[in-house]
């Protein structure tokens, strides 16, 4: 009997220690890998573009409100009460509509860069996740991120996920 669980004991060791060695840790810096993803340089331009195209309009508005303060501030001693009163409330509801507009355009430029960078973040993960899955890796860590405070040696698989991607930065 104490033969038998001795034997049981041995078995069992080795299919842990078997099972354990199966496992394959490797990182990489996904940070770096977004950077050098094909398409990010065009998606970057399309964003400056837009970001443009919204302080643009943005400084319209503030010329435009500039110029109605200059205009009253020239001729308020000669205005009527009411003018100046309808002048005011014109000034109050552009500098309102300005500021509506800038906290509009902070929301777009935010959805703007999401919608752009999104599809390169997926495909650097599935090319990821293609990689693993085709070297036998069961976990991959983000080096970048500072979450591992102990891990013994893995392999960097930046490479090979570039290559996947056909990266030859």
């Amino acid at each position: 009997m104490k033969t038998a669980s001795k034997f049981l004991f041995v078995i069992a060791l080795v299919l842990f220690s078997f099972g354990a060695q199966a496992q394959k840790f490797g990182h990489l810096d996904f940070a770096k890998l977004y950077s050098e993803m094909p398409g990010l340089d065009s998606a970057q331009a399309k964003y400056k573009d837009y970001a443009e195209q919204l302080r643009k309009q943005l400084g319209v508005m503030q010329t435009e409100l500039e110029s109605k303060y200059a205009d009253y501030q020239a001729n308020a001693a000669t205005m009527s009460a009411i003018i100046k009163q309808t002048k005011e409330k014109e000034m109050s509801d552009l500098n309102e509509r300005i500021q509506a507009f800038n906290g509009q355009a902070q929301q777009d430029l935010a959805a703007k860069e999401t919608e752009l960078t999104a599809p390169i973040i997926e495909k650097a993960r599935t090319a990821v996740r293609e990689v693993a899955k085709a070297n036998g890796y069961t976990y991959i860590f983000n080096s970048a991120e500072g979450l591992l405070l102990y891990s013994q040696d893995s392999d960097d698989i930046l490479p090979l996920v570039k290559k996947k991607l056909g990266i030859t930065k």
